[in-house]
C-alpha cells in the first residue's frame, strides 16, 4: 500500500511537472507571437517604417507576412520542443 502511495504520488509530480514545462513553452510563444504580430506590424510601425523590405516598409511587411511566418516557425519550434519534452517524462509516441 505505502509502494502505492509513494507511486501515485511521484506520478502526480511528474504530470505537475510537464503540464508546467508545456505551459511555459507555450504562453512563451503565445508572448513572442504578439510581440511580433500586434508591436512590430501595429504599434511600433512608424518606426520600423523607414526601413525597406521587399518594396514596402518593415512595419507593413510585418503586419502582412512577417507574423505568419514567425506564427509558422513557433508551430515548429513547439513541436520540436514537445518532442524532446516527451521523451524527457517518457511519453513519447512510439
Amino acid at each position: 500500500m505505502a509502494d502505492q502511495t509513494t507511486t501515485s504520488a511521484q506520478t502526480a509530480e511528474s504530470d505537475k511537472g510537464y503540464w508546467q514545462a508545456n505551459v511555459r513553452i507555450i504562453l512563451v510563444s503565445l508572448v513572442i507571437w504578439a510581440v511580433v504580430s500586434f508591436g512590430f506590424g501595429i504599434l511600433l510601425r512608424p518606426m520600423l517604417s523607414g526601413i525597406a523590405v521587399g518594396g514596402t516598409d518593415l512595419g507593413f511587411w510585418f503586419a502582412q507576412q512577417g507574423s505568419i511566418l514567425v506564427f509558422l516557425g513557433l508551430i515548429f519550434f513547439y513541436a520540436w520542443r514537445m518532442n524532446k519534452l516527451d521523451a524527457e517524462f517518457g511519453v513519447e509516441e512510439e
